[in-house]
């Protein structure tokens, strides 16, 4: 499975985001291409514990037969529920946006050895392995989503 902890998965995610521009359009879903960057930028800051989300009450999600699977085997579905904290924030300017976003994947080689990460409001306690596998998950979903 592919992981953020990986510098040439990181080198291919930055280099995916820089085919995109303002205009690219959707394949699915609601979001425009600089929602979309606020999305999965706020979401790699709720993976440091920059942004704070609340946790969901689905106990199914916490065991871990169910992290593997979404993990390892199940693909993100189009259209499924988020946190409404990854979804608060208007982008900023498309280039601020983008280097943001670009920043917090390189940012996952200096935050792999951390011991203690926040726990995920849907799936609880990960370990840095399962949130690098998880953060090239989602961002690979979302750039999909554009055709990146």
């Amino acid at each position: 499975m592919p992981t953020l902890a990986d510098a040439a998965t990181r080198a291919t995610m930055t280099a995916r985001i820089g085919t995109l521009n303002p205009e690219s359009p959707a394949r699915w879903g609601r979001m425009t291409a600089p929602q979309m960057l606020a999305h999965c930028a706020d979401a790699m800051r709720m993976a440091y514990g920059d942004l704070p989300c609340a946790p969901k009450d689905v106990p199914l999600a916490r065991l871990g037969i169910s992290k593997w699977l979404v993990l390892n085997v199940v693909p993100f579905p189009k259209g499924a529920p988020t946190a409404p904290e990854l979804l608060a924030r208007t982008p900023e300017h498309w280039d601020a946006e983008r280097d943001s976003l670009v920043g917090l994947v390189e940012r996952f080689d200096r935050e792999r050895t951390r011991t203690a990460w926040p726990a995920h409001p849907l799936f609880g306690t990960l370990t840095s392995a399962q949130w690098g596998q998880l953060t090239w998950k989602h961002l690979d979903h979302h750039l999909r989503q554009f055709g990146a």
